[in-house]
Order: C-alpha cells, then structure tokens, then sequence
C-alpha cells in the first residue's frame, strides 16, 4: 500500500464506479466508500420497476457483491454520512474523520417535495431509495387506489408497477403530454398510450395545488381527489450542499468539473448527478441525471484519481421501461429546433435537430437508429444523414 488514500463520498453508480475504476487503473492508496444510506450499494432503475413490483429481491439489485469489496480492497461504511468537508479530510456526522489525498464527491440527487401544503405529509411517498422502494410497495398492498404526481420517467414507471400491482392509478400530467417539453409531442403521445394501455389514467394539464392529510388532493383543474396513496415524482435536487460549505465552485446548483471530472479544487472530483462537468465532445457543460452517466462519469474520476488518462466524451443517454415497452434516448440534452418523427413496423424513432444538427435521438424496437443517432450526435452532422 501507499500513502495515498481516496476518500468517495456516496455509494450510488458514481461512487461505487469510481472505487473500481481507481483500483483497475492501478491506484494502490487505501480506499474507503462513505455512505449515508444504510443499504448496501444497489441498483436504482429497478426500483421504479420490478423490484417494486416485488419481482426482484435486494439480492438481485446489489450493484456489488462482497467478494469484489475484498478483492479490490474497498472499505465500505454505510450509514454515517459525510458533513464536513476540509483539505485533505471529510467527517462524518457521527465525529468520524477520513483523510484523504484524493476525494470523490458522488453524493448524488434527492427527491424533491414540491412547497406546497401537505406535501411534507408522512404519509406521502417519493421515490429514491431501496427502502423508500420497498415501502412504497408495502403502502400499496394497503390500498386500492394511487394517484402519482409528476409524468416523467419515474413516475410513469411507477405508475405502471402500482397499476399492476392492482391499485387504480391516476397520473397527474402538468403538461399536454407526458415529456412534451425534452421529448416532444409525438413521443409524449406514445408514451400516455402505453400508460392508458396499462390502465392507468393520465389526467394531462393538472397540477397539484395541495395534499390534505396524505390522501386528498386537490389540482388546479378544480378537482378533489380522495385515494389510498400519494406519490410524489416531482423531481430531483443534486445534493451540493458539502461542495458548497467547502467552497468548490457551484454552478446552476451543481458541482463545476472539467471533462476529467476534477472541481475548481485540486485532488477533489466530482462525478454523477451532482456534477455539471464538461463534455469534450459537446464542448460545454452538461448536467445529467442518468444512471449510466452515473457509471461513465465515476470510471473518469476514478481513474483521475488514480492519475490515469480519461475524458468525459460520450453522448450521454439512458433507457426507460414502461412496463413491457422500452424506450431509448441519448442526446446532449440541452435544447432542440425540431422533433422528427418516424414509425414503421411497430418500431419508432424521434430525431431531434438544431440548426439542421442532429442532437438527440429516441427510439423505441428501433436499436439501429439508437446506434447510429449516437455516432451522428457525436460526430455533429445533419439530419439528411440520419434518414
């Protein structure tokens, strides 16, 4: 061993990617993994999905299992989350201090509750944990009807478990159509079919105005809706708050890298949702809150730290299941002119341009198009190429 020691904060994708990454890219320092949540690193996309549907177990979303722990020589510690952040040391909330000669911020995102009254209940749900997951579950075992707010990803996969789990769900859209502002009409328009295939009721163009006693609530469409179960998909907050204290440089709520994923302080990276690092290929900073991003982004600061080459040059993407049905979407998500849509033989395709560029590409049954949308995005070039 060294004298060098790497500190991560935070045991999601970043995190537990950038441990491996340091000690595959030869980083020999002690390497200790600080996390706030009780569990065991885990898979997140599946709690929207099977594992809330009670078809997966806690066993089958490990992100890790054990024996990598020990083979790579990573101290694990769960439960204890880092509050302090100084030079060359971070402590916890229970006193204990970790120093460091390299440090990698991957604290993540929290779900957000909107301020509005009653949505600060008990009894109303969100969504981001394996045990905020299983409780959800468990409150759904309890009741007949569900009402979810918020139509994107997350709550339409969750709408679509709760309903097949047997509860009467009701989504409640802001918008015309599920996505419409980054995805547009047409896929918007896909999407609330799937969700009415899979009995769920889409109630478009109704917010939420407030939430009485965890189970009534009322929208600014003037309806009062009375139900077993409140959840809240309203969005999530990059948790800066540590960076912030310590002084890195924050920009639109978000934790300012360079494509090497390094902060505006030397031996400090920063990796995942908590991030607005800069792309080499898109030549500016992106933020992103996918989980593969997750796992790119922390490969780079692990490897950094371990003082190997690596960039952040890829299009950032992701997948969604709504319930049987996939959807693929990689751009760089800042922005489009025009939406094209495409469909044949059950399969489609949105092409997404700017200035005659393309810059983003969603697909469903249509992995071909997905593939080449990614090389075209990347290499800048124009829509005619794409058809």
């Amino acid at each position: 061993m060294s004298a060098e020691q790497l500190v991560v904060v935070g045991s999601g994708p970043a995190g537990v990617s950038a441990a491996r990454a340091y000690r595959e890219a030869g980083g020999t320092g002690e390497v200790r993994l600080l996390s706030a949540d009780d569990d065991p690193p885990y898979e997140r996309p599946p709690l929207s999905k099977d594992f809330l549907r009670g078809e997966t177990t806690e066993d089958e979303i490990s992100l890790m299992d054990k024996e990598v722990y020990q083979d790579l020589d990573i101290g694990l510690a769960l439960g204890d989350p880092v509050v302090e952040l100084n030079d060359g040391e971070v402590r916890t909330a229970a006193g204990r201090v970790h120093p460091f000669t390299q440090c990698v911020l991957a604290t993540g995102a929290e779900p957000i509750r909107p301020d509005l009254p009653g949505a600060d209940h008990e009894a109303v749900r969100v969504l981001r944990s394996r045990r905020s997951s299983a409780e959800l579950r468990d409150a759904a075992a309890d009741a007949d009807e569900a009402i979810v707010v918020g139509a994107g990803f997350i709550g339409c996969e969750a709408a679509v478990s709760l309903s097949r789990l047997g509860l009467g769900v009701t989504l409640l859209c802001p918008d015309t159509v599920p996505q419409r502002q980054r995805l547009g009409r047409d896929a918007g328009e896909l999407i609330a079919g799937w969700l009415a295939a899979e009995g769920v009721r889409l109630l478009r163009e109704t917010s939420l105005v407030s939430i009485t006693g965890g189970r009534r609530v009322r929208t600014d469409t003037g309806w009062d809706l009375d139900t077993g179960l409140v959840l809240l998909a309203t969005g999530v907050r990059p948790r800066v708050e540590l960076a912030e204290k310590a002084g890195l440089t924050i920009e639109n709520g978000r934790i300012r890298t360079d494509e090497r994923m390094r902060t505006s302080r030397a031996g400090i990276c920063a990796a995942g949702d908590v991030a607005l690092a800069h792309n080499a290929s898109a030549g500016r900073a992106l933020p992103v809150e996918h989980w593969g991003e997750g796992l790119a982004m922390g490969e780079i600061a692990g490897r950094t730290a371990a003082g190997a080459e690596a960039v952040w040059d890829a299009v950032p993407g992701f997948w969604s299941e709504i319930g049987d049905r996939t959807l693929k979407y990689a751009a760089w998500g800042d922005g489009y002119d025009h939406a094209w849509p495409a469909s044949r033989d059950g399969a489609f395709t949105v092409w997404y341009e700017r200035d005659g560029v393309v810059v983003g590409v969603l697909t469903h049954e249509a992995d071909e198009d997905y593939e080449r949308g990614s090389d075209l995005i990347r290499e800048r070039r124009r829509l005619e190429d794409a058809r």
